[in-house]
């Protein structure tokens, strides 16, 4: 690299950090959408630390269930707290109620047996192979949300693709423009909001005919059109004090949460996710695709039934998506939200009134081209001989098989297409069946 370029780089990374976006490359194209096929969003959630998918999509109806958690599993007949049938087989964790009308809508369905196939237990492995896409291989430098937006068959615009939270996670890495936007506050202040130094750059950069110009004018644009349409979240604490306290009596315990986190808040920190988000998506109809994450899933201990640990990240977390749902409106028929974690737990709980990390998990869908109102997926049960190394619910169902369904059903993708969004992989067709 030669000195002109590596300045052009370093002025760059200094106008992304000072617009307080990440604009990887900035492609834009002039294109239309087809009349045909009008613009779909997808909304990924991603749950860092695993998610016990047996006790928010329960198999009450298996009499293993309360054999192997007899101080967490669900009952219908909890005090205060019961569980929520939905088919006389699963029931759904009494937390998550504000989600039970889109289930009696029939827009949102499960999936569960569902993950990576690849059985590490490891919270950053199995992150990064749920982010890239592309599990057990760790050289592939890209997200597939980043490949996915690249393949979109729709005008771009500086928001068409947007990341909550103050760094681009791995799902979004890649050539393709994704800015990032804050949780905190509803305007995305930086030096260049000064009008002075806005004049001087603008002077320096926005005539410019290559990368570096073209960065500064859609980074202007994105920085101004985000600042127009956020709101601000009233934001408590990142964790409660018991969690605080918890982790400090186990320092092992808070190293770990710091991994399986990787940064993102608990649900109960950033509880106006689903209102931030719909006012993006309702009031810019560029905004197509949305990535934000939680974390605080890693329920070692005192994990809880009906209330406790899990109940209380999973309260906030329904009702951000419950507002999110509402929020959107009639945009909300033309929208897909998927909920995923990097794997399961434990079918049997442990010592501490808690569960292990695991393997097959539940993936959760909602909006309306949803065939919803029923659980999916290749279950077997709660036997030994149906658990994966007679302790972990098996991931039949590969996440990809669900994500790549919704894609080509949802987002208009064709489906040689799949093959750059997941190379290596064959797509089996539907899950939902």
């Amino acid at each position: 690299m030669n000195r002109r370029d590596f300045l052009k780089a370093a002025c760059a990374s200094s106008l992304v950090n000072m617009l307080g976006l990440h604009p990887n490359v900035w492609a834009y194209s002039n294109g239309k959408d087809d009349p045909a096929h009008p613009s779909k969003k997808l909304i990924v959630v991603l749950l860092r630390g695993g998610v016990d998918g047996l006790n928010v999509v329960a198999p009450y109806g298996d009499n293993r269930y309360k054999s192997l958690r007899p101080s967490i599993a669900l009952s219908r007949s909890e005090s205060g707290a019961p569980l929520l049938d939905l088919d006389g087989y699963f029931g759904l964790h009494p937390a998550m109620s504000p989600l039970i009308s889109a289930w009696q809508n029939k827009t949102m369905a499960f999936v569960h047996d569902c993950g990576s196939p690849d059985p590490t237990r490891s919270h950053f492995d199995a992150q990064d192979y749920m982010e890239s896409g592309v599990p057990g291989q760790k050289s592939v430098a890209t997200g597939w949300l980043n490949r996915l937006v690249g393949q979109l068959p729709s005008k771009h615009s500086p928001v068409q693709a947007i990341s909550v939270g103050p760094v681009l996670p791995r799902i979004c890495s890649g050539p393709t423009t994704i800015a990032t936007v804050s949780r905190a506050i509803a305007k995305s202040k930086s030096v260049m909001d000064r009008p002075v130094i806005a004049s001087s750059f603008h002077d320096l950069y926005s005539g410019l005919n290559d990368d570096l110009g073209r960065a500064f004018n859609e980074g202007v644009a994105a920085h101004t059109a985000i600042n127009e349409i956020m709101d601000t979240p009233d934001l408590p604490a990142d964790q409660s004090s018991a969690e605080s306290a918890m982790m400090a009596r186990d320092p092992e315990m808070g190293r770990e949460q710091k991994v399986a986190n990787a940064g993102a808040p608990t649900p109960r920190a950033y509880n106006k996710f689903g209102t931030q988000l719909a006012s993006l998506f309702r009031k810019d109809p560029t905004v197509q695709v949305a990535f934000v994450d939680f974390g605080g899933w890693d329920t070692h201990i005192r994990q809880g039934a009906g209330q406790g640990q899990l109940a209380n990240h999973l309260t906030p977390l329904a009702l951000g998506l419950s507002e999110l749902i509402h929020g959107l409106g009639p945009l909300y028929k033309d929208t897909t939200i998927m909920v995923m974690s990097e794997f399961g737990r434990t079918a049997k709980e442990n010592g501490n009134g808690g569960t292990d990390h695991g393997h097959g998990n539940v993936m959760w869908l909602l909006g309306g081209d949803i065939p919803g109102g029923k659980v999916y997926g290749r279950w077997g049960g709660l036997g030994s001989n149906n658990l994966h190394e007679d302790r972990d619910l098996p991931a039949s169902t590969d996440f990809r098989t669900v994500i790549a369904t919704v894609l080509t059903n949802h987002m208009n993708i064709a489906k040689p297409s799949l093959n750059i969004i997941f190379p290596d992989f064959q797509y089996p067709g539907s899950p939902f069946a």
